[in-house]
């Protein structure tokens, strides 16, 4: 099915390009849950975050040439199949992701993060925002993705990635939550989950602290409609 077919249907093609196992079903089923009109096709390249953990671990640089390579080959490739918005899952290649986004000026491409920075900025109000991640990496390059004028604390659960990768989601949840306690202990109104992995814990999350809890699904797939679907209408006009 061409992209102007799918454009007539209502049914736009997006292309949701992962870098961690754990991110594909929590997008999923918040596309199907928000967006269900929208057909989705998935990337998974998993060896993306071990490489980073690994390089990054050693001393190296983490978002070097071939990175940037690897990220531009995965959209290429998702461009040809037709896809006409590309939102990646992975949080900790900002860079790379914002180099796919500037070649291609014509669609939407979305970081996982950026929608929920914004969100996560309108609703504090002056006030301060907690992150918390379970991905290093992440921490090491989101943080300069809120404006300079945002009061940040930052929270690594790594143990979390840990218990889900040994198929405990509940103490993965767990894991969040008291990373979450401690950050509102620290004066944060807002707490923002990091990654797409995470948002299973959102209910308990927001039930443990009485917090708004914001989550890169959510956020992402909203600003992502909205981009498309001005996109198509600029080109009907």
């Amino acid at each position: 099915m061409s992209g102007h077919l799918n454009e007539r249907l209502g049914a736009p093609r997006v292309a949701l390009i992962h870098a961690l196992a754990h991110s594909v079903n929590p997008i999923n089923e918040a596309m199907q849950r928000t967006w269900p009109e929208a057909v989705c096709m998935n990337l998974l390249d998993d060896s993306l975050s071990a490489d980073l953990a690994r390089n990054t671990a050693a001393g190296g640089v983490g978002l070097d040439d071939a990175m940037h390579q690897r990220f531009e080959a995965l959209a290429a490739y998702a461009e040809r199949t037709g896809a006409q918005a590309l939102l990646f899952t992975c949080s900790a290649f900002g860079s790379c992701i914002e180099a796919v986004a500037a070649r291609r000026p014509f669609m939407p491409v979305l970081k996982p993060n950026e929608a929920m920075v914004d969100e996560a900025v309108a609703l504090v109000a002056g006030g301060r925002i907690g992150l918390i991640a379970s991905f290093a990496p992440t921490l090491a390059s989101m943080p300069s993705e809120f404006p300079s004028r945002v009061d940040l604390v930052t929270a690594l659960s790594a143990e979390a990635m840990d218990a889900l990768n040994r198929g405990e989601g509940d103490l993965h949840d767990a894991l969040v939550v008291k990373a979450a306690q401690t950050l509102k202990d620290q004066g944060c109104s807002v707490i923002a989950l990091a990654q797409f992995s995470m948002a299973r814990a959102q209910a308990a999350v927001a039930q443990a602290v009485g917090l708004p809890v914001l989550t890169t699904p959510g956020s992402a797939i909203r600003v992502l409609r909205q981009r498309l679907q001005s996109k198509v209408a600029v080109k009907q006009a």
